[in-house]
């Protein structure tokens, strides 16, 4: 990476959002959202990677618990349309995803296959073997934080895109930086409600 690329490789979230409200999309009250943070970098012309973190004050089993119920994802995480485990050919874990939404005024749906690896209880790691981007993985990573005597997470979750050329990259970034807090807030909320 240039140094060019590293002045510009943390842009502030509010910077890339769209005007549509976060506790609109998962009904949940805005005084309790917890911070959510969001890193973008720059890899290439077309490339980008992109990280959010939170805290979970709940320990990494828990969280682990949710991340790894694959098919249960859709039934709350806001604009996954499917999640659905299929059969790998290595006896790995291979999972299906579409994602479904609106942006400017036409509905984008995104097809992923992904290969995943899992290293309890630190790290979920994803690749595409097949789907809409020209490439697209990523990782969850799960970091246990005791916050005054309560055990708590550090959940980071990071993706690398690269959008085929007729998906206009400005607007994919944007879309996905909104999309990765809102399911870290999602998850953060389904761990609340299996407590």
């Amino acid at each position: 990476m240039t140094e060019q690329h590293n002045s510009t490789a943390n842009l502030d979230f509010n910077a890339v959002v769209d005007d549509t409200n976060i506790e609109d999309e998962l009904a949940i009250d805005p005084a309790n959202l917890p911070l959510v943070t969001v890193q973008i970098e720059k890899l290439a012309e077309r490339q980008r990677q992109i990280s959010a973190k939170i805290h979970i004050p709940h320990p990494v089993e828990r969280i682990w618990q949710v991340l790894t119920d694959y098919e249960a994802l859709v039934d709350f995480i806001p604009n996954l349309a499917k999640s659905r485990l299929l059969e790998h050919p290595n006896g790995g874990i291979r999972l299906e995803q579409v994602g479904s939404q609106r942006l400017l005024n036409f509905k984008f749906c995104a097809r992923v296959v992904l290969d995943l690896k899992e290293y309890f209880p630190k790290q979920i790691t994803f690749s595409m073997v097949e789907g809409d981007f020209k490439g697209f993985s990523g990782s969850w990573n799960l970091e246990p934080l005791s916050l005054d005597g309560i055990m708590g997470t550090n959940l980071c979750y990071t993706i690398q895109v690269w959008p085929k050329l007729t998906m206009p990259v400005t607007i994919i970034e944007r879309r996905l930086s909104k999309d990765l807090q809102l399911n870290l807030l999602a998850i953060y909320q389904r761990v609340e409600q299996l407590a």
